[in-house]
């Protein structure tokens, strides 16, 4: 059965070429894709999230918003009993952030510059073992 992933972007952050090659990327490795566009609100990726039953939820961040939507997005999942849907979080930020991104609540965190099949290898290895495959 194909990983089943949501990605999205919040906010007023208008870059979406990286979240629509990643979304191409994940395809062609064998994973079906839910792309919800730009502009969303976390409560409706969560609502995606449960309505499409997924097993990951990708964030696209680029607005500097990477450590208070993690942490805001995993509380919403947590109160919709979605624990078990692992949070991947993707974009542009300083390296310093990973710590806090990852104590907010990503599984996963990938940045500008990651090669498409290193993205779709780390997704599909957190599905299959549920261990979080730190950053290179």
């Amino acid at each position: 059965m194909p990983i089943r992933i949501l990605i999205a972007k919040t906010g007023l952050d208008g870059h979406d070429r990286g979240i629509k090659l990643i979304a191409t990327a994940l395809r062609s490795a064998g994973m079906e894709v839910i792309y919800l566009g730009m502009h969303q609100t976390l409560a409706r990726i969560v609502r995606t999230a449960r309505d499409e039953d997924v097993q990951v939820v990708g964030l696209s961040c680029h607005a500097s918003e990477h450590v208070a939507a993690t942490a805001e997005l995993r509380r919403l999942l947590d109160e919709a009993d979605l624990q078990s849907i692992y949070l991947v979080v993707g974009g542009v930020f300083p390296a310093h952030d990973l710590q806090e991104i990852h104590a907010a609540g990503a599984d996963l965190i990938f940045r500008v510059g990651e090669p498409m099949e290193s993205v779709a290898k780390r997704l599909s290895e957190l599905v299959a073992t549920g261990n979080r495959v730190e950053e290179q």
